[in-house]
């Protein structure tokens, strides 16, 4: 009578074991609704759209957390937005998914000039360098990149305060 419970008990747990092992997906394959959403956000983006196209690849990697094409897109439109920090946080998303991806590591270096990280960005260029053996267009554009340096901010100059009748 015990040993049966135990039998029992052991066949339901090899069963629901194989059960959740089959109906998992290779890690090489992407979810379909993912990859329709970011085709979805290239449109969106083409059109000028970067808050829809925003919203679209947040949508395809919350679906798919695998995603790297929606890593990468994501980033580029935060940088196309003016949202560096937030760019170099994705591509650091892409790259832990294949830290090997010069175009994710390219794109990182040259967010990373536009917050005055230029270090860091030399860091990734190097690490470019190493991945391509040959000549690589990603390092040469991360290179130019590096050589114009970070953007130079100017403080905005407030406009004078406007004078009333009874202010002198």
């Amino acid at each position: 009578m015990r040993v049966s419970s135990v039998a029992i008990a052991a066949a339901l747990t090899l069963a629901s074991l194989s059960t959740s092992l089959s109906g998992q997906r290779p890690d090489d394959e992407i979810d379909p609704r993912s990859t329709a959403l970011v085709a979805q956000a290239r449109a969106a983006r083409a059109a000028g759209q970067l808050e829809r196209a925003t919203d679209l690849l947040e949508t395809a990697v919350t679906v798919d957390p695998r995603n790297r094409a929606g890593f990468l897109l994501l980033a580029a439109v935060a940088d196309q937005r003016d949202l560096p920090g937030k760019a170099i946080r994705l591509y650091r998303e892409a790259l832990l998914l294949e830290p090997n991806d010069v175009a994710a590591l390219r794109g990182q270096g040259e967010a990373l000039v536009k917050k005055g990280a230029v270090a860091r960005a030399r860091d990734n260029l190097a690490r470019i360098r190493t991945l391509c053996k040959g000549n690589c267009p990603e390092a040469v554009q991360l290179t130019g990149v590096i050589a114009k340096g970070p953007p130079v901010t100017t403080a905005a100059a407030t406009p004078p305060q406007a004078k009333t009748e009874g202010n002198p």
